[in-house]
């Protein structure tokens, strides 16, 4: 059957006949408000785009393979997949770098063994002559010994570290002009900007002008600029923004083409070398097999933007060492992407999506703004000693960690949907935990510190949902204070009445009133007096933001809860209250 015009029967269908189709289904709601995402980089993201959405676009078209790259570096579609070894000898690093590779891992990173010496670095590689490594901790010497390793094999397999390219740039130097092409000694980190609270706009333009002076400085230390640019890895964490984490690699390799063009260097040595890793920010350890999901979305959006080497971190690394069972998910996590979603099978999927290709578009335009405001003030590391990079990201950070605490961003399992059964007081390391920075954080104190005061004896408060009245608002009310309270580890009861009498006598330490607001003010005006005269003090709270909240709390009401309530300050007032 010929396909060359199976859409010919299809009328075109214009802008303005899509808007107007919107607005009528929108029957008189304001179309900013209910659909337009404002998004935390600035771009206002519209319900549908279309290839007019392209037009001006700051882009080259190119096929995947070809300068400026933002179609991906190779011609052929591919990843690595990385497994972080922390065994600390060098023997049991060796043997589980092994067993990695044999169960799948395609490159293997090193993260703990400290190598002082050639034979160290002959036992610990032993065997992988085949497989590309990576050095996370590398350091002067051992950057070294590497060089004098790889002079002597040069068939190796591609090795790179993450030394900071911008630490010493003297020593950086020296290195590039004597490494074997096989070997990227240096590393631009961009991956500790995302958990620092960077928006995609900022790990771009940031870490762009980590490269531009890295590159101006191998200049005027007499390295030439293609080997500099090949000397150097770029490393990324991919975070819960999906698509802006997929244009995010796509727009910054675009730009460091750009980059290395404009300093004179090759078009074939302008290819950015990118590794990434799944975010530590959006991991928790409640609900902990959620990772998973979290970091396989995170995986495929660095598979789809285009990253060379991958990283999915185990589920429990937040909370505790990983053991085989968590490693093994993870590395069986790409490989599910890899041959049975068949990612590795197609270039840049992702081209050729106009809401794709705007937001690319958008992220290599601001980019490239933040990284010329960057050198207009000094250039990176000028500017990173004013700690005027570090002072920006704190105020989005803050603002980051509020929309976490205000349930804005969403993390199933903490903030929301919480199972106040789920205990993880005796799984956790509490340095773990503290270690690095996480949206969860807050609300896993809540809970660590309920289940500290049920671990010393203490009973936990039971709250007591009160469905009264409207059945509609009761039940929404009630699944509403329901979820809240389980962010913080209470023990949560439903109670369906009929009357104030009924609602007194129930058994807990906390009622919350779940009804219409306008039968609040008649059922306090019963409910308190019925209190009084049982001779109970149990406090009452009211799930809703009445007009006449006053006067309830002059009635005997203690709080209000509801969407606005800031529920770490909430929670937190209750568990003291209640003598947690």
């Amino acid at each position: 059957m010929a396909t060359e015009h199976l859409l010919e029967e299809f009328p075109p269908v214009s802008t303005a006949a899509w808007e107007a189709a919107i607005t009528r289904d929108l029957k008189g709601a304001d179309y900013e408000k209910k659909l337009i995402w404002r998004t935390d980089e600035g771009l206002a993201v519209k319900p549908y785009y279309r290839a007019g959405d392209l037009d001006g676009a700051v882009r080259r078209d190119a096929a995947p393979g070809k300068f400026p790259y933002g179609r991906g570096t190779r011609e052929e579609a591919g990843w690595r997949i990385r497994e972080v070894i922390g065994a600390t000898g060098t023997e049991s690093a060796n043997r589980a770098a092994r067993a990695a590779v044999a169960a799948g891992a395609e490159e293997i990173a090193f993260a703990a063994p400290a190598v002082s010496s050639a034979a160290e670095l002959r036992r610990l590689v032993a065997g992988l002559d085949e497989i590309p490594l990576h050095f996370e901790d590398a350091d002067e010497p051992t950057i070294r010994l590497l060089l004098s390793w790889l002079h002597a094999r040069p068939r190796s397999a591609p090795v790179s570290t993450g030394c900071d390219a911008l630490a010493n740039v003297e020593f950086a130097a020296e290195v590039i002009k004597s490494a074997p092409e096989k070997l990227l000694p240096f590393t631009i980190h961009g991956n500790t900007l995302e958990e620092a609270g960077a928006t995609a706009v900022e790990e771009v333009g940031f870490t762009l002008a980590a490269g531009v002076d890295f590159v101006a400085a191998m200049q005027e230390h007499g390295a030439g600029v293609d080997r500099a640019a090949m000397a150097t890895e770029f490393c990324f964490a991919t975070g819960a923004n999906y698509f802006f984490e997929i244009a995010k690699l796509r727009a910054f390799r675009m730009l460091w083409a750009r980059v290395v063009e404009s300093f004179g260097g090759a078009s074939e040595c302008a290819r950015a070398r990118i590794a990434t890793r799944t975010s530590r920010w959006s991991k928790t350890i409640y609900d902990p097999h959620v990772n998973i999901l979290r970091a396989t979305t995170e995986a495929m959006a660095a598979v789809l933007g285009g990253a060379d080497s991958v990283t999915v971190a185990p589920f429990d690394q937040c909370y505790r060492p990983s053991d085989e069972a968590s490693r093994r998910l993870a590395r069986n996590t790409q490989l599910l992407l890899k041959h049975e979603a068949s990612l590795g099978r197609v270039a840049d999927a992702a081209g050729g999506s106009y809401y794709v290709e705007t937001i690319t578009d958008f992220l290599a335009r601001e980019g490239w703004k933040r990284m010329q405001q960057i050198e207009a003030r000094g250039g990176y590391r000028k500017t990173l000693t004013s700690e005027e990079i570090s002072k920006a990201l704190e105020e989005k950070l803050a603002a980051k960690e509020n929309a976490a605490v205000l349930r804005r961003r969403v993390l199933i399992g903490t903030n929301q949907f919480a199972n106040p059964a789920e205990r993880a007081l005796k799984r956790v390391e509490e340095e773990r935990v503290n270690e690095i920075k996480r949206g969860a954080r807050a609300y896993e104190r809540l809970r660590l510190r309920s289940e500290r005061y049920e671990a010393a004896g203490g009973k936990l408060p039971r709250v007591v949902l009160a469905e009264i009245g409207d059945a509609k608002m009761r039940a929404a009310r009630s699944a509403f204070a329901a979820n809240f309270f389980a962010c913080a580890g209470f023990a949560v009861a439903t109670m369906r009445c009929k009357k104030a009498e009924e609602l007194a006598e129930a058994e807990g330490e906390l009622i919350v009133l779940c009804s219409s607001d306008g039968e609040y003010a008649p059922l306090v005006a019963e409910l308190m007096p019925r209190l009084k005269a049982l001779g109970r003090e149990t406090p009452v709270v009211a799930a809703g933001n009445p007009a006449d909240a006053e006067q309830l709390a002059a009635a005997g009401i203690a709080d209000f809860i509801n969407v606005r309530s800031n529920p770490i300050e909430v929670l937190t007032k209750w568990q003291e209250r209640l003598g947690i």
